[in-house]
């Protein structure tokens, strides 16, 4: 016997890596009767169209969110107030509102006010992604053994966060529910200063004036190479994940100089025990994440799961 898919309709407001990817998941896993979306541009629209991923591609955010039992806003996190505003009045009583943003203290302030009364407000960030965006870059299993955090906003109807969590769930995630101040602390370690940072030596590797563009592609050690891929993601997403966390980002930026400037030191010294001392302990945290499943111990140069980055995160 057939059971009724846990959501009528779902509604993904931007369609490129992540929206594609739930679509995706969505579909494969039955948890949505119908999936309509829109996006930005008319290319991107119709590129949607062509896939035949979902069911219909809406003209505007308003269309695409009426009538939705679910609607998650995968845009960049600059955006979310604006659209949160559009949507508001075609928003239809008891639909789940959320997103997928990097950052959540800024994305509950924005969007929470203009949501009406009756509407709950799930803000969600699945820790998963690639370097890759558009329409045709996402897949169905992106999200299997990734986490996925649910910050609620104090008061949210538990029975509404929970049926977020199955969603989640049903398309692979593993689910947390923490605040947005403490998301965006936790997260402006794990994923937002190590972008800030590949950023920095992938834009330092290209100024060096000794060292041609060329050697540089050539002789990139898998660190490098690492450090290339994180550096490729989308600029407007991570613009706005740097200014809306700018707060947690700057306070860890701080903690990691002092660090840098104590390592700066060791070497200047030529203090091998302090580089000794530091070596270890970081690669004790490597080994846990790889014992957790968060990661392989398999060589980097081409695994599979290298090309699956954080992008998203």
């Amino acid at each position: 016997m057939n059971t009724a898919p846990p959501f009528k309709r779902v509604a993904l407001i931007g369609f490129g890596l992540i929206g594609g990817s739930i679509a995706r998941a969505a579909r494969d896993q039955g948890l949505a009767g119908e999936i309509v979306t829109t996006a930005r541009s008319a290319k991107t629209r119709a590129r949607v169209l062509e896939l035949g991923i979902v069911d219909r591609v809406m003209e505007t955010n308003a269309q695409a969110a009426e009538d939705a039992d679910l609607v998650i806003l995968c845009i960049p996190v600059g955006a979310c107030g604006a659209v949160a505003q559009e949507i508001a009045p075609h928003l239809k009583p008891g639909a789940i509102v959320s997103d997928v943003g990097s950052v959540k203290g800024a994305v509950v302030k924005d969007m929470a006010p203009h949501l009406p009364a009756g509407v709950h407000f799930v803000p969600a960030h699945p820790v998963a992604g690639t370097e890759n965006s558009g329409p045709d870059s996402g897949f169905a299993e992106l999200f299997i053994n990734r986490w996925c955090i649910l910050t609620p906003p104090e008061g949210t109807d538990p029975n509404a966060v929970e049926k977020l969590r199955a969603f989640w769930a049903a398309i692979g995630a593993k689910v947390e529910i923490m605040t947005p101040d403490h998301h965006d602390m936790v997260l402006a370690i794990t994923s937002h200063l190590p972008h800030l940072i590949a950023y920095t030596i992938v834009g330092t590797a290209d100024e060096l004036e000794g060292v041609t563009q060329s050697e540089v592609l050539k002789f990139s050690a898998g660190g490098f190479r690492d450090f290339t891929r994180i550096a490729a993601s989308d600029p407007i997403m991570w613009r706005d994940v740097f200014l809306t966390n700018k707060d947690a980002v700057l306070e860890m930026l701080g903690t990691f100089n002092e660090d840098l400037s104590k390592l700066t030191r060791a070497i200047r010294r030529g203090d091998g025990e302090a580089l000794f001392e530091h070596f270890t302990r970081t690669r004790a945290i490597r080994r846990g994440i790889v014992e957790i499943g968060q990661d392989s111990a398999a060589p980097d140069f081409g695994r599979p799961h290298a090309q699956l980055g954080n992008k998203a995160e």
